[in-house]
């Protein structure tokens, strides 16, 4: 179900099926589009989505030649997108939770499925902060900004499992840009000026006990960030969720994060870095939790 409550907002309400259709209307839309091969995300252009336009005439010769073609959409022009991953190694929506609380992700204007099951977040950008397209492949999350190019519906991918589209099914109101950069500080914690990087050679030792140290002395700014990063290390060493917890709660309680959100921290870590069992649809429940933060 699409859930519609638009406001001023670029991308168009309805799309037809037809691809070659959808194209003109993005392009009428003021959204520059250019093909991507059948079922694919390949670009058929020679520049790519540099060569994107929303002149008719050309989307009506690069349609009329290749009917099929998927649509390709840049990005950090009009729009930035948050890509939620489903990889057979992980998701990125555990992430997203984090995301989420963090109160990192409201403005998006539409939600859109991706055929693996991931997620889409469409974001207005800011004429004057472009924002550069990054990657936290770990993480399974991705932001597609200046540099970059999405497939967008109503576009179809070829796997072994068929043909499968991507599908808007949710909108946001009040569309707002996303801080990216944020986002991806949060994802790459680093450590303050006072504060020592973690040894390699210190961990090989005795892991636990040494990042522990390193989450309490975390100032304040980087703690919650710290504290994900180092979850995770212990989550892929084998280190079950209720041992990290206990490993890693004191020290963090005397960095000044409250248990709750030390919980919350330590449990997101440990889904990022596991395969989790999919709900029935964890797009769709993870849009209907969101639909507050959209509006």
């Amino acid at each position: 179900m699409v859930i519609t409550d638009p406001e001023v907002w670029p991308m168009p309400a309805e799309l037809p099926g037809v691809l070659a259709h959808a194209a003109s209307v993005y392009a009428a839309a003021g959204i520059p589009v250019f093909p991507c091969a059948p079922g694919q995300k390949r670009p058929l252009t020679v520049h790519g989505f540099r060569d994107a336009t929303t002149d008719p005439a050309q989307i009506a010769a690069w349609w009329g030649r290749h009917p099929e073609a998927n649509i390709g959409i840049p990005t950090g022009t009009v729009i930035g997108v948050l890509d939620v991953d489903v990889h057979a190694t992980g998701s990125g929506y555990p992430i997203l939770r984090t995301l989420q609380r963090e109160g990192l992700i409201g403005g998006w204007g539409q939600a859109v499925r991706s055929p693996s099951g991931g997620l889409h977040l469409y974001y207005p950008t800011a004429p004057d902060a472009a924002q550069r397209s990054w990657s936290r492949g770990r993480a399974h999350v991705d932001f597609r900004g200046t540099g970059g190019y999405i497939v967008a519906p109503p576009s179809t991918i070829t796997s072994g499992h068929g043909d499968r589209r991507y599908e808007v099914i949710a909108r946001g109101r009040r569309p707002r840009p996303v801080d990216a950069d944020a986002i991806r500080e949060l994802l790459t914690p680093q450590p303050g000026r006072t504060l020592r990087p973690v040894d390699p050679a210190m961990l090989r030792e005795r892991p636990v006990e040494h990042l522990a140290a390193w989450v309490a002395a975390l100032p304040e700014g980087n703690r919650n960030a710290g504290l994900f990063w180092a979850a995770c290390r212990l989550a892929e060493a084998g280190l079950p969720e209720l041992d990290t917890l206990g490993a890693l709660e004191p020290a963090a309680s005397a960095a000044g994060l409250e248990a709750r959100e030390i919980a919350a921290t330590i449990r997101s870590a440990h889904r990022a870095t596991t395969i989790a069992e999919a709900p029935d649809d964890p797009v769709a429940q993870t849009v209907r939790s969101l639909s507050g933060i959209g509006r």
